[in-house]
């Protein structure tokens, strides 16, 4: 499974990091909105983990960017504001999920594995 994960905070994507790769997963890290749309058009991912308050592009531009060609791909964002108070700023469509940080490692990796067993279901069809 190949993951984009889209977040300005060095601690955050060191740990969302060590937690995939150290899995098996192959992750890819973007600095904010703008370094994780670029590196979103250079190549195909399974999943998309994207942060909510970043610099230069945040995260719901990021998410109506990616959904202007995309329907696809899982994205999981992610907000240190709260989810219910995302639910009023984006669409639910645009996203599979919303988690609150600081992420809850169990139920993160949780989530991962169900994404990717989702994943490999219609990949086998």
């Amino acid at each position: 499974m190949n993951i984009l994960v889209v977040d300005d905070n060095a601690s955050v994507l060191a740990q969302v990091n060590g937690l995939l790769a150290g899995r098996g997963y192959r992750v890819i890290n973007a600095k904010n909105g703008l370094d994780g749309y670029e590196k979103y058009q250079q190549q195909a991912f399974d999943l998309l983990i994207i942060d909510h308050l970043m610099p230069l592009m945040d995260g719901v531009q990021l998410l109506k960017n990616i959904r202007q060609h995309d329907q696809l791909t899982p994205i999981i964002f992610m907000t240190t504001q709260g989810r219910e108070s995302m639910k009023h700023l984006i669409e639910q469509s645009l996203c599979d999920c919303i988690l609150d940080k600081p992420l809850d490692e169990v139920q993160f990796l949780a989530l991962i594995a169900q994404l990717n067993k989702q994943n490999t279901r219609v990949a086998s069809l």
